[in-house]
């Protein structure tokens, strides 16, 4: 590291969550506390940081959101309690996971075929009734393959079958639809501008498409994937005879597979525009103005692999932070990529948590404070 970076004034913490151990905020305090402990009275700033997928609306309260709760279904039907974030400019971050999550299956226990996005439709329309007129629109962490149908449904569109009733829940249910009416579609989605948040960009349907490529994470077989493809592919095509080539592109378009999905129901729905979660997030949580004031700059996540370098939070905080001339090292549970890779993303160093703990478990389970630990052989090593 240069000398610059040894002499910081001030460190900028821009960490997205550790999965399964710590929130975005608790890597931000605990990294601030290693810090300190190597160099008391460093100036510090955090901006927790999410790139679209769990972890989004915390990141978005951490940065002055007000929270707002609503009941609705979850992805089995079940009522779960979900959270979304607004601004007092009308600006709303929503999280489908929040609603239509992993985490609202009972572990161990997946529904691929029947999962609904109904509770992700349910949420954005609350976001709407507390007065949203921008929404940040974070996908990820599903527990559906049903491409935003049941997202639709709650939010007015009719989806029928050949007898005219509405189809089932989730996406195999889809293989029996037979028209699509989307004109009751709530009217206020019409001047809300919707910006799908992502890191994903497969197509709807295909040997990268939604069901292929997430479905066995979300406990499909491989005669689920067969089957939701094929579902998949009806409905695009039962919605393109209804409102024309658009949706066709929209099923081909970059994140329509995203979250099972619901990317192509928000893109041909919704109106929806597609940009990196990350991109979307560093402009909505205040990054720029707080880079600015940063003489170098700290990152992270759980696992710092392959997956980073494709949008994930480190490496959208590490591309700006070069972009703006500063340093940057990065803090993680465990680490697979080389010095070489970490490089070219713009991190000088890292610092995994498994240096420290071999154990997987017991990394974890003491994820907070290994990472003071860490933090605070990083600032020794390049800020003392």
């Amino acid at each position: 590291m240069a000398d610059a970076a040894r002499t910081a004034a001030h460190v900028l913490i821009a960490a997205d969550k550790f999965k399964g151990s710590l929130t975005a905020v608790e890597v931000a305090t605990h990294v601030t506390a290693g810090l300190r402990r190597a160099v008391p009275g460093l100036s510090v700033t955090a901006v927790p940081v999410a790139d679209g997928g769990d972890g989004t609306v915390a990141a978005a309260l951490a940065a002055g959101f007000t929270r707002h709760e609503a009941r609705v279904t979850g992805p089995t039907g079940t009522p779960v309690t979900a959270t979304f974030a607004l601004r007092a400019d009308g600006t709303a971050v929503v999280e489908m996971a929040e609603a239509s999550g992993l985490q609202h299956l009972p572990p161990g226990v997946f529904a691929p075929l029947t999962a609904t996005t109904y509770g992700t439709g349910e949420l954005l329309r609350a976001a709407l009734d507390a007065g949203a007129t921008s929404i940040v629109f974070g996908v990820g962490g599903s527990a559906t393959t049903d491409g935003g149908a049941g997202m639709l449904t709650a939010l007015g569109a009719r989806l029928l079958d050949a007898d005219g009733a509405p189809v089932g829940p989730g996406g195999g249910a889809l293989r029996s639809l037979a028209t699509a009416d989307l004109s009751g579609l709530d009217p206020r989605l019409a001047t809300t501008e919707t910006v799908l948040a992502s890191d994903v960009d497969n197509p709807l349907t295909g040997p990268k498409g939604a069901p292929a490529v997430y479905g066995p994470q979300k406990g499909a077989s491989e005669a689920d994937v067969a089957e939701l493809d094929a579902a998949l592919t009806h409905y695009a095509a039962v919605l393109e005879r209804t409102l024309g080539a658009r949706a066709a592109e929209c099923a081909q378009a970059p994140g329509a597979g995203a979250a099972g999905g619901i990317g192509y129901g928000a893109l041909v729905g919704l109106g929806a525009t597609f940009r990196p979660g990350i991109d979307v997030m560093l402009e909505v949580l205040g990054f720029a103005p707080a880079l600015a004031g940063a003489s170098f700059v700290i990152t992270g996540e759980g696992s710092l692999d392959a997956q980073t370098l494709h949008g994930k939070a480190p490496a959208g905080v590490a591309a700006a932070a070069r972009a703006a001339g500063l340093e940057v090292a990065a803090v993680c549970g465990r680490l697979r990529l080389t010095p070489e890779a970490l490089a070219a993303a713009g991190i000088g160093r890292a610092y995994p948590l498994t240096d420290l703990e071999s154990d997987p478990e017991r990394c974890m389970a003491q994820a907070g404070p290994l990472l003071e630990r860490a933090a605070e052989q990083l600032a020794r090593d390049l800020l003392s």
